[in-house]
């Protein structure tokens, strides 16, 4: 093929239906971007006409039958035309008090037990099983991570005793799912209940009114070398982390490599999407089920010790509040992928961070905040209806012939 046909190709797939819808999004972001700093552009033209691009472009694509990411686009050049506009009766510094290298790193911070647990899902769900429980899971490993850790004084005892338990509550769960075959979506309803009593109870025993005790044992930050955290921006987002941070990254890449890599991941995904085949060939399909549902709880239970005492230092009734759902809705629009489930999680991660510098710069109700991530995870799934598809077997229980 000559370079000429080669350009000719290249120009017609960027003016598919399908490529300016991406494009149209992407001038949406841009409007918005336009007004943050460290542009923070005081001239409207520029983000009205970015936005006003972008929904001439999901329009066009929308008439060409590319409905879904053409409506898309025209939310997205409407939604960041008009969060231009509000921006721009906000004061230079203001803005650059929100948005500073520090919402970056908190990013993080919010998106680290969401993705341990939302890895803890992609396991259990390749290998055919949902974990509706990541929720119960992430909050037994929270309480007792801590108790062990009260008692102990060392956190590395508390983030071992909460991957004990953690685990402990998977095995519940894989055996009720895989054994006894009830619904699985039923059994992790109730291994959220039992989680949600259980530990609620221990903590009124145990602690009483008082509540946990200050003065534990902390997972601690892991300092970069002074070179490092001097360089700009990445060493005011990376140069004091903490340790579990950087555990939830590295897990993040040994769990990608593990499933699309290697031969343990190869039995794991069929598993999910063919058991009986599986079966066949000699693959133990209950053992590969019971490793991976019990897997997903320790590593759900980690985000929980995370949370306890990593993150706040303590622990409350009832802390993570909805954190594991949000967990197993990046799970689903990561498209069952360790790294696709990251990325969802940091746009939740994202929401969480955004508004505390939010309530305090902006003056915005803290009631109305604390919704925003839950509504990025409504908005998020409804984008993925119907083009996600899970793996073949989930949620069905094998019956071995």
């Amino acid at each position: 093929m000559s370079t000429m046909e080669s350009v000719l190709n290249g120009s017609r797939r960027l003016t598919t239906p399908h490529a300016v819808a991406i494009g149209g999004i992407a001038l949406g972001v841009l409007a918005v971007w336009l007004a943050l700093p460290p542009w923070t552009t005081q001239t409207l033209g520029l983000p009205i006409a970015a936005g006003f691009l972008g929904a001439a472009a999901g329009l066009y694509a929308l008439m060409r039958d590319e409905r879904r990411l053409g409506i898309w686009a025209i939310a997205v050049a409407i939604a960041g035309t008009a969060a231009a506009l509000w921006l721009q009766g906000r004061e230079e510094a203001t803005l650059t008090a929100i948005f500073s290298t520090g919402l970056i790193a908190a990013m993080l911070r919010f998106a680290t037990p969401l993705a341990l647990a939302a890895i803890g899902g992609v396991f259990s769900e390749r290998s055919g099983v949902v974990n509706i429980g990541l929720e119960g899971m992430m909050l037994s490993g929270a309480f007792f991570g801590i108790w062990a850790t009260a008692w102990s004084g060392s956190w590395i005892v508390g983030v071992l005793m909460a991957m004990a338990f953690g685990g402990l509550f998977g095995l519940i769960h894989a055996f009720f799912s895989i054994h006894l075959r009830t619904d699985q979506i039923v059994s992790g309803f109730a291994i959220n209940l039992l989680a949600l009593g259980l530990t609620g109870y221990l903590f009124r025993s145990i602690y009483g009114s008082q509540g946990t005790p200050s003065d534990i044992s902390r997972i601690p930050d892991v300092r970069l070398p002074g070179f490092i955290r001097d360089v700009p921006y990445f060493g005011d987002v990376f140069g004091q982390l903490n340790l579990m941070i950087w555990v939830m990254l590295a897990l993040l890449l040994a769990s990608w490599v593990v499933l699309f890599k290697t031969p343990i991941g190869l039995r794991l995904r069929s598993v999910g999407e063919h058991p009986r085949a599986a079966d066949t060939v000699g693959i133990n399909v209950f053992a590969v089920r019971y490793a991976a549902v019990v897997a997903s709880g320790v590593l759900a239970a980690l985000a929980g010790a995370y949370l306890s005492i990593g993150f706040t230092g303590s622990f409350n009734e009832n802390m993570t509040v909805g954190k594991g759902f949000i967990a197993l809705a990046a799970v689903i629009l990561g498209k069952w992928n360790p790294l696709g489930a990251f990325a969802a999680t940091l746009l939740f991660g994202f929401g969480f961070a955004i508004s505390i510098p939010l309530q305090r710069e902006a003056d915005i109700s803290a009631n109305l905040l604390s919704t925003l991530p839950y509504v990025l995870t409504l908005i998020a799934l409804v984008g993925v209806i119907g083009r996600s598809i899970p793996p073949a077997a989930v949620g069905r229980p094998y019956v071995k012939q």
